[in-house]
């Protein structure tokens, strides 16, 4: 036993190591990448740890290691959960051997997401537990118990991390110990094979299943009921925690209860925090799943309780509760009167900082080509999910659309359907590409659509930490693997047309938009050059003053962050500059050069 200060993410894959975890699966995605990435850091040496191509993939690799009765673990974020849905709902109903936990991260904000989904509303869905940490320490424990719970009751289970407990620190006595679990081996039989008549069957054991699981919930350690009073707050996840930090700051007094299994809701818990109160304040993230079940409950058993919550607007909708705003909920429902020796708050307005792609960064390379080989043209550009979704800011305003992993390459599929008389240009980073975009241009090529698609290849996948992805040759496990090509995958699919193209050469790339542009049918365009965070940069660039006339044609073209003006002369700042030179060649009267130059 040793104590560690540890991410949130770190305590869960050493909990999961700990656990005796076997298989390890998933695809990186903000905030749940350090996970997998910390068990593979950790690996004692006898788990397998793969980053796997989308998260459908990650989860169909656990279930196989699960029925042959290991102990896996899948990561993904919210959004990713979308993607493993297929499989995650046939496995529900299939069950499991070996305990599998798939710790889906949920983003409220959002920080770093597309959307606010809730995967407790998830658990409902599938009808699997949910277990809901709320601290980095919590969640060390806490999966362990969920792998027990799996075995127990031969089903996978969701594990709930927000962003605030992934991310959070604390100091973690951990168990260096591991439990040993031996894999009886895949064993024939047929209720591996899902058919409807099965499915059926394993539908009426779940229903009659859950019912004992939320009963075995009422027992479980982190689910408890404290205090007393008339007025009570139910809580769970982080907000437990800015609850009991809100409630130690206004000497507040009541009922508390902490739902640390949202799903299937332990109702005599509920039950038994309901007894005597006259109205509940009810705090959570993301929606209003703990206040629907006490509503529901009320109503079941004719309970005189007034709940409050999302439902009557005393708590916001959307968005992140912080320490603040629970405090002043809580003051609000208690009826707390400000202290003497409260201080008044100073507000203080920061200026905004919009999210910037870095200096050197090839995205922006190519994105400036199109812009230029387009001009004067109709033309929309579908973007996707990935650094290059910062493209839709000033000055580029290269990405018109985005809605998910892969979708940039089909949105413009039908764009063309409705305006064939415009270009349609889909771009999609490399890891995307191999996550979801080969499928929709298989679509494009079937149907013959004219779209040209452009590859963003920086030779990782940047937007979460820059993991291996099936065109690095690179794994988890520390192995050399084959580079998946791009351009050959093009090839076989149908594709023509294809050019590989150097972003950072802008005359050779904007000739190469053009001649594609103009191609029926589907064209592709690699723009292959690394991500400035794998590589060592070039030698910074520097601005001629003699020949600079502070025209900002370089800032107003390009954005880059290391162009800025200093004292009224535009200069480049030598400490964010990485030598990439597309500055050089935008420039009008050659006022900026390399140190060769």
């Amino acid at each position: 036993m040793k104590q560690e200060l540890l991410m949130g993410n770190q305590a869960i894959a050493l909990g999961a190591i700990h656990a005796g975890v076997g298989v390890v699966t998933g695809y990186p995605g903000t905030p749940s990448t350090e996970i997998l990435e910390t068990v593979a850091k950790r690996n004692p040496g006898n788990i397998y740890v793969e980053w796997s191509v989308n998260e459908k993939s990650a989860m169909e690799v656990a279930a196989g290691a699960t029925y042959a009765g290991i102990r896996t673990m899948v990561t993904m974020k919210q959004v990713g959960l979308n993607v493993a849905s297929d499989p995650i709902m046939s496995l529900a109903y299939i069950g499991v051997k070996g305990g599998m936990v798939v710790v889906v991260a949920d983003d409220p904000g959002p920080i770093s997401s597309q959307t606010e989904q809730d995967t407790r509303q998830f658990g409902i869905f599938s009808k699997i537990p949910v277990f809901d940490p709320s601290s980095p320490e919590e969640a060390y424990r806490m999966i362990e118990d969920a792998f027990d719970y799996s075995e127990k009751y031969n089903t996978p289970v969701l594990f709930r991390p927000t962003t605030r407990v992934c991310h959070a620190n604390a100091s973690i006595t951990v168990n260096d110990s591991r439990r040993v679990i031996k894999a009886e081996g895949f064993i024939k039989d047929s209720k591996w094979v899902i058919f409807p008549r099965l499915s059926y069957e394993s539908h009426m054991k779940i229903e009659k299943r859950n019912p004992v699981i939320a009963e075995d919930f009422f027992s479980y350690s982190y689910n408890k009921v404290t205090g007393h009073g008339k007025k009570g707050i139910a809580t769970g996840g982080v907000s437990y925690a800015y609850t009991k930090e809100a409630l130690s700051s206004l000497n507040g007094t009541g009922k508390l209860m902490k739902v640390a299994t949202p799903y299937p809701f332990p109702e005599k818990l509920a039950l038994e925090f309901l007894k005597d109160l006259d109205e509940v304040l009810v705090i959570e993230e993301l929606s209003p799943y703990l206040e629907k079940e006490l509503i529901y409950l009320c109503g079941k058993y004719q309970l005189p309780v007034k709940i409050k919550g999302k439902l009557t607007e005393d708590m916001p909708w959307a968005g992140e509760n912080t320490v603040k705003s629970v405090t002043e909920a809580v003051r609000n429902f208690l009826s707390l009167p400000y202290s003497q020796s409260e201080t008044k708050e100073i507000s203080i307005t920061l200026p905004d900082r919009d999210p910037v792609l870095c200096a050197g960064c090839p995205h922006r390379a190519s994105f400036y080509a199109v812009k230029r080989a387009m001009k004067g043209r109709k033309a929309v550009f579908s973007g996707d999910i990935g650094c290059y979704t910062l493209g839709n800011a000033k000055p580029l305003e290269m990405v018109d659309t985005c809605l998910c992993m892969g979708a940039g390459v089909t949105i413009a599929q039908g764009i063309h359907r409705v305006e064939p008389d415009g270009v349609n240009f889909a771009f999609i980073g490399d890891s995307t590409f191999f996550h979801t975009g080969i499928s929709g241009v298989i679509n494009a090529v079937t149907n013959e659509t004219d779209i040209v698609l452009a590859v963003l290849d920086n030779s990782t996948t940047a937007m979460t930490g820059n993991q291996p992805n099936p065109g690095t040759g690179q794994t988890m496990m520390g192995s050399i693997s084959q580079k998946i090509s791009i351009y050959n995958i093009l090839s076989a699919i149908g594709v023509k047309h294809i050019e590989r193209i150097n972003p950072f050469d802008l005359a050779k790339a904007q000739k190469a938009v053009t001649k594609m542009a103009d191609i029926k049918g589907v064209s592709a365009i690699i723009f292959e050059a690394p991500c400035i965070q794998i590589v060592k940069p070039a030698p910074a660039y520097k601005v001629y003053t003699e020949k600079c006339t502070n025209c900002e044609h370089c800032i107003k073209e390009l954005g880059c962050p290391a162009i800025v003006i200093e004292n009224e002369q535009v200069t480049i700042d030598s400490t964010l500059c990485n030598g990439c030179s597309i500055c050089s060649q935008v420039c009008p009267f050659g006022a900026i050069g390399g140190p060769e130059q």
